[in-house]
């Protein structure tokens, strides 16, 4: 009995260890990383998995749905890590790491920081959570993103790019 026990525990033991080392880069939302330092010294890092389009309609067949909080990825909540005190579109957001979500809407996007950043996707996201809420404008992109991908220039502004999307706000610090 006991050598059965140990068999057993050693079975769950390497199917989880194996769960867990997964190579994520073979996933169909494959993870990407974006770090860029601002002049102030900041280092602003996102983390997150790009979905890609495939021939459906953003809004419609697949995230975000206006009005629905969004991971705003695939995966994993995005992450976002600031080392300094930053201004995200004039609020303060203290040094740290988040999570990303956003609100998707026609005229006006809200980009959510929230204090848990360890999460699956959306489904633990608790509002009572959010360290801070931003409302920025969307825009349409100059060329269509296949794969949703961030992008953060030397002077701070953060965009969204996903389709024929763009979602720009500004990070000072």
């Amino acid at each position: 009995m006991r050598s059965f026990l140990f068999t057993a525990l050693a079975i769950v033991t390497t199917m989880v260890a194996s769960a867990q080392d997964q190579d994520k880069s073979k996933r169909p939302s494959p993870p990407a990383s974006v770090t860029q330092a601002l002049a102030g010294g900041t280092e602003v890092t996102i983390n997150y998995s790009q979905p890609s389009v495939k021939g459906r309609t953003i809004g419609k067949d697949l995230e975000p749905k206006a009005g629905e909080v969004w991971r705003t990825g695939a995966n994993e909540a995005t992450t976002f890590e600031i080392t300094k005190d930053v201004k995200i579109e004039g609020k303060t957001l203290p040094a740290g790491k988040y999570s990303l979500f956003t609100i998707a809407g026609t005229n006006e996007w809200t980009i959510i920081f929230n204090k848990t950043w360890n999460q699956w996707g959306a489904y633990k996201y608790k509002p009572d959570e959010d360290a801070l809420r931003v409302k920025v404008k969307p825009g349409k992109a100059a060329q269509f993103a296949e794969k949703m991908t961030f992008t953060i220039d030397a002077k701070g502004t953060v965009t969204i790019l996903w389709g024929n999307l763009q979602v720009p706000f500004k990070v000072q610090g």
